[in-house]
This record gives structure tokens, C-alpha cells and sequence, in this order.
């Protein structure tokens, strides 16, 4: 005998997710709370993770990578306050939930990811893709009034600060001494500086470690 499990109700788990952990988490940018509502995270999960889809924490899609936790991208959206008609570019996209989410906020977005079988999920998403070294950016679709960085990093290379606008805005959270922080930085003129907006347990990208000094 077969025994299968119910399938999750996701629109429930969705409005469950908007009102019992963004809300209460300081998600308060209508247009991001609707784009999260609207947008299937489920969709962007392979199978076997699906259920997890509306826990709140990171969620595993494969090659090493994770959806960040809903908290933490919709927190960090709310701080860079995205406006509909910008452009942005999201780097280590994945499979392109956290782009999708930015579209459906109205924004024109470039999903960057260096893994191909990552790249190709996203793509059937019907999301912009290009593929490429994250930590290069995409220099081609610049200058970008919101880059996401789509995970945790050590370091923002300063190719990525360059392919700013000035005025324009990046989201991430940084590595330091083993504790992350959801950090927004803004670019003014070649000035660049960022502002911690809280801790957060978030995983490394890949390509965005500072190299390690060799030690005997």
C-alpha cells in the first residue's frame, strides 16, 4: 500500500508567510509584500524541497545554493526600496525567485548566475538570464538603480559598485568575523558606502570569499 502526502496548500502557506513572518519582520513596502504574495516561491524549488517552500529560512536548489529566507529578502528589498521602472540586476540569481519578485514589483531585471544548470531553471521561468563570473557583474546592462546581491559575500567587488547609478542602490548581506549582516549600500557621486539593517544567518555565494593567506 501507497501512502502519499496531501499536497501543500501554497496560497495559503504564501499568506501565511506575508502576514505571520514578513510583517512582523519589518516588511513593510507594500509593493514588495505584493510582489511576495503574487509570486509562486514553490515554483523556483526542485521537487523534494517544494514543502519547505514557505519555512522561514533558507531552502536548498541545488549545486551548493540556497533561496535566501523570505524575511531576509523582503527586509532587505524594503530597505533598498525599489521603484517600478528601474533596473536592477540580481547577482547569483539561481533559479530566479528573488528577480521574479523584483519584476513583479515593476522593475526591468538582469538575473546574473555563473552556475549553468542554476541559469537554466531560471530560464524557464521566462526570466532574463545571462551567465558570467558573479563577481563581475554585468557590465553590458549598466548603470543599475538596484543591485541585489543574492546571497551572502565577504567583500562587494568594485566592479559591481561601478555598474551602480548614482543614487542607486545595493542590498546584501556581508561576512564579518563569522557573524552576517543584511547591509544596504548607496552610491553618490564615486562615493560608495553601506549601512548594517540587522543580522541574519544567510549562506556564502561562491566566487565572493576573499582569497585565504597561506599559513604553515
Amino acid at each position: 500500500m501507497t501512502i502519499q502526502r496531501p499536497i501543500p496548500d501554497f496560497a495559503a502557506a504564501r499568506e501565511a508567510m506575508v502576514e505571520s513572518q514578513l510583517r512582523p519582520q519589518g516588511v513593510t513596502d507594500p509593493a514588495v509584500l505584493d510582489a511576495m504574495r503574487r509570486i509562486p516561491r514553490e515554483n523556483f524549488l526542485p521537487s523534494h524541497t517544494r514543502p519547505l517552500a514557505y519555512v522561514d529560512r533558507a531552502v536548498a536548489i541545488g549545486s551548493g545554493r540556497f533561496l535566501v529566507a523570505p524575511a531576509v529578502l523582503g527586509q532587505l528589498l524594503t530597505q533598498m526600496m525599489p521603484e517600478p521602472g528601474q533596473r536592477a540586476l540580481v547577482v547569483g540569481a539561481g533559479t530566479g525567485y528573488s528577480a521574479a519578485v523584483l519584476i513583479a514589483a515593476g522593475l526591468h531585471v538582469v538575473a546574473l548566475e555563473s552556475d549553468r544548470e542554476l541559469a537554466e531553471a531560471a530560464r524557464k521561468q521566462k526570466l532574463k538570464v545571462v551567465e558570467g563570473p558573479l563577481e563581475e557583474g554585468h557590465p553590458a546592462g549598466a548603470p543599475y538603480d538596484q543591485i541585489l546581491i543574492d546571497g551572502a559575500v565577504e567583500f562587494i567587488p568594485d566592479p559591481l559598485i561601478a555598474q551602480l547609478a548614482d543614487g542607486g542602490r545595493l542590498g546584501t548581506a556581508i561576512l564579518d568575523r563569522g557573524i552576517t549582516r543584511l547591509a544596504v549600500g548607496r552610491k553618490a557621486g564615486d562615493a560608495f558606502g553601506t549601512l548594517s539593517v540587522g543580522d541574519a544567518g544567510v549562506p556564502l555565494l561562491p566566487g565572493l570569499q576573499r582569497p585565504r593567506a597561506f599559513t604553515f
